[in-house]
């Protein structure tokens, strides 16, 4: 199958630091091409995810969200990717504004990485019909019933470079954005409380973020509080993977988590706030604990000698591996290429007839259509 893919351009395939869904889209990309498929990624020059790439923008467009430049690096996208059997576009307007421009019969598909506040709602809402919405959890899923989605595809991750470690280092981790979301003073809390030592990997390059920190996190900082920016992929998953368990008290209802799924690659348990798929990804008692008050998360830190590290990995092997992922969406890119492939069949008959009737060879009504 020759699959176009789309990702935004505001940060390069695979993310050198910081990118959740661009990690999603190197994964995904490189999954399918392992699989035998052809793969073209549009993005920006500076990607270096291995399969076939063209681009408009070389650097990284900024500032990123920037409706204009996402505009036209979405008409560029389409234009570039005229030769495939079905286009997925990872970007927020592409599916609205460039599908339009797909060649006929060629599906198009969306992955929704974000939540469904109001204002994705009504962009999602006006979806053309060519255009099928993928959900990445069924609690995302369920948020917004009233906007139509074609399948529910949680994200996978490369279970190779996410080693199962040791644990027993005696600390509890923390990865994730300095935002009041991500529950940073939360999980501070709840290591003082547990009587733990917490690492903390962050990530803080905006306004909203240097302000969270300053004014709610950084005042309680003390010796037992390691805190690391950005530290390269290496080195975070060593970290995870010595953890006792990875602490991620969301304050929101967030659409995935992929530092969950990972944690539980490095058999790592996870201990969260019941919000969003974290309901989905935990399975309390056995890969962690889900609760929502700070005390009861403090004391789920004293009963992590009945989660097993090993169930933790296997968990991530069987649900949350690239392979999975793959296999769910060639699924279901070939079952859109057969069913767009038969509804534009008519209209082909069609416009052969008519070509056959100006040409003066137009069947009998006696003769059996082809």
């Amino acid at each position: 199958m020759r699959i176009g893919m789309i990702a935004g351009p505001w940060i390069p395939v695979p993310p050198p630091r910081y990118g959740g869904s661009e990690a999603v889209i190197d994964n995904l990309a490189r999954g399918l091409q392992a699989a035998g498929h052809d793969v073209e990624l549009f993005t920006v020059g500076r990607s270096t995810c291995e399969v076939n790439r063209s681009w408009l923008f070389h650097d990284p467009v900024e500032p990123i969200g920037d409706a204009i430049f996402e505009s036209i690096h979405v008409e560029a996208a389409y234009r570039a990717l005229a030769d495939v059997d079905v286009i997925h576009d990872h970007t927020c307007v592409g599916p609205l504004l460039g599908s339009h421009a797909a060649p006929p019969g060629v599906p198009v598909v969306t992955t929704m990485h974000g939540p469904f506040d109001d204002k994705a709602r009504r962009l999602y809402s006006r979806l053309p019909g060519r255009a099928h919405l993928i959900c990445i959890s069924h609690p995302q899923r369920i948020s917004a019933p009233e906007i139509p989605c074609t399948a529910v595809i949680p994200h996978g991750i490369d279970i190779q470079r996410y080693r199962q470690g040791p644990g027993g280092g005696g600390y509890l981790a923390f990865v994730g954005r300095m935002n009041p979301d991500k529950g940073v003073h939360l999980a501070v809390e709840v290591a003082r409380k547990a009587g733990m030592p917490l690492v903390m990997m962050v990530k803080m390059r905006e306004a909203l973020e240097r302000d969270y920190f300053e004014t709610r996190v950084e005042p309680l900082l003390g010796d037992d509080v390691t805190l690391l920016f950005e530290p390269d992929e290496d080195h975070r998953v060593d970290l995870v993977g010595r953890a006792e368990a990875l602490i991620n008290p969301i304050g929101w209802p967030e659409p995935f988590g992929l530092v969950m799924a990972e944690a539980l690659a490095c058999g790592t348990p996870v201990i969260a706030r019941p919000q969003g798929a974290a309901q989905e990804i935990v399975e309390p008692g056995r890969t962690g604990f889900l609760h929502e008050e700070v005390e009861d998360l403090a004391e789920s830190v004293h009963q992590l000698d009945r989660i097993d590290r090993d169930a933790c990995r296997e968990a991530a092997e069987r649900r949350f591996s690239m392979t999975r992922m793959v296999d769910d969406h060639v699924r279901l890119y070939q079952r859109l290429v057969d069913a767009h492939r038969v509804s534009v069949l008519p209209d082909r008959r069609r416009a052969e007839r008519r070509v056959s009737v100006l040409a003066g060879t137009a069947p009998g009504p006696r003769s059996v259509a082809r």
